[in-house]
């Protein structure tokens, strides 16, 4: 993983801090060593480790992540999972929904679960850095960047005097139904940016009508470029060619896509 020294300055949407927002993501899947000396390479003189273990029979093996303390900004990133872990349960309609932060609507109870039993710890960590007035972002990959998102929303919704500066998610599944992605949209405008690259399997679940994605879409074509939208005519074009670039195995885009590598090396084209 490349090495970056993060502006803890920045509070508005660049390339440059949605590439830094994702080596953040990245870094979730590391070692607790791994993390405590990236953060020291990126400036940040605090951290704290998040980790909770599920029994069974709840599909989930655990929950981690981190928050890095700075002088000026906090950081909370939630590791993800492999899509093969999360299809069958993303997919099962059965479980009833969790009522959403604030009471706003509902969401996926497989994400609700996860995030509730690692929630105080991040809470806890978030306050307990918060001593200069710092900025607050959420970041994650996958089954990360649910958990970023819904971080976003439990902060802002249950502690309206604290809302996250920035919530940056890649390859983001659905979350949540439409009553909470209209209130998330409003208060998370010029906020929230979710990155989702190409033929991603993983945003195309859970299955809608009952489950909505969030707005503020940051999609990245099949060449690598990123647009702000994804016109409806030429996004199925570039679906297409993205599925037939591997004419050998075309229903593997969906998966190679969603590799948080794939992320960081479209953001790292579009520095230029």
């Amino acid at each position: 993983m490349t090495s970056t020294v993060i502006d803890q300055k920045v509070t508005r949407y660049s390339v440059r801090h949605a590439l830094c927002m994702a080596r953040a993501a990245e870094l979730a899947y590391k070692d607790e060593p791994a993390i405590d000396k990236a953060a020291r390479e990126w400036g940040f003189e605090r951290v704290r480790h998040h980790h909770t273990t599920f029994r069974p029979p709840f599909p989930l093996e655990d929950t981690q992540a981190y928050t890095l303390g700075g002088r000026d900004m906090i950081v909370t990133a939630f590791r993800g999972t492999e899509p093969a872990n999360m299809r069958d349960w993303l997919s099962d309609t059965t479980t009833p929904p969790w009522p959403g932060p604030g009471g706003k609507g509902y969401i996926h109870y497989g994400f609700a679960e996860a995030l509730e039993s690692v929630w105080p710890q991040v809470h806890a960590a978030v306050h307990e850095f918060r001593d200069n007035g710092q900025t607050v972002w959420f970041t994650g990959h996958s089954l990360g960047g649910a958990l970023a998102m819904l971080a976003g929303a439990r902060l802002h919704f249950e502690e309206p005097y604290l809302t996250a500066t920035g919530v940056y998610t890649f390859g983001q599944p659905r979350t949540c139904d439409r009553l909470l992605t209209r209130e998330f949209d409003a208060a998370f405008t010029e906020r929230m940016y979710r990155f989702v690259n190409n033929n991603d399997v993983v945003p195309q679940l859970p299955p809608e009508p009952a489950f909505h994605h969030v707005s503020a879409l940051r999609y990245i074509d099949s060449t690598g470029k990123i647009h702000s939208t994804m016109p409806v005519i030429t996004g199925l074009f570039d679906h297409a060619k993205g599925y037939t670039a591997d004419l050998l195995a075309p229903t593997s885009d969906g998966v190679r896509d969603h590799f948080m590598g794939a992320y960081i090396t479209a953001l790292e084209k579009n520095q230029n």
